[in-house]
């Protein structure tokens, strides 16, 4: 069973998420209302994933991504939000957060988008993705301004990577191109190398800054 860890400043948003993950099958180890808290619960009971709001009192969701990043806590973050304007999504991503969902998505949705994160996937909105696309058109880069260069991709590794940006995990892609799952694996980890990407999120960003996918 998923282990999830629930962060968010309103009450009744965590009992109501925690009920409804209980009815599909995923576990609720920990809350918390604020960044802080949120990092001593992680470190406490190890999550699978982690569910994160972005606005709330104290220390902030930015501030938490931030600070599992500094401290190498590599756990999965899911930002789950009512906020969706540009500066925001680029910021929990540039920070590490592997997906981004708002908060009207369907109990389906947001279960496969926790599963997807605990399988080592990425998963991010449809519209979020068409933000980050005008984001980049318009000249806002989604990642750090020294960005070392990237090198170039085969047409499969294009492929993978086209995948993993749709929120698909190793053993779908495999599926979807008919390659054996450790092949994807051997072309999800040489795509980080040649993008100097730390994670499948980062990744997609990059190729998003590049002009790889579009």
């Amino acid at each position: 069973m998923t282990r999830v860890v629930v962060v968010d400043d309103q009450t009744l948003v965590r009992q109501g998420i925690r009920g409804l993950l209980d009815v599909a099958g995923i576990d609720v180890v920990g809350e918390a209302d604020d960044g802080a808290a949120a990092l001593d619960t992680i470190t406490e009971v190890e999550p699978d994933v982690v569910l994160l709001d972005l606005r709330m009192p104290g220390h902030d969701g930015i501030w938490a991504l931030e600070q599992l990043r500094d401290r190498g806590m590599d756990v999965p973050v899911l930002v789950l939000t009512t906020f969706d304007d540009d500066t925001l999504v680029l910021e929990a991503l540039r920070a590490g957060a592997r997906g981004y969902l708002l908060k009207d998505v369907t109990l389906d949705q947001l279960t496969r988008a926790v599963e997807t994160l605990a399988g080592g996937g990425t998963m991010i909105a449809p519209s979020i993705t068409d933000r980050l696309v005008r984001a980049v058109q318009s000249g806002a880069s989604p990642v750090g301004a020294d960005a070392p260069p990237v090198q170039e991709l085969t047409e499969r590794e294009v492929e993978v990577l086209r995948l993993v940006a749709e929120g698909y995990n190793n053993r779908e892609i495999s599926e979807v191109l008919y390659l054996a799952e450790g092949t994807v694996k051997n072309h999800v980890s040489t795509i980080l190398v040649k993008l100097c990407a730390r994670d499948r999120t980062n990744a997609v960003l990059r190729a998003l800054h590049d002009g790889i996918l579009r």
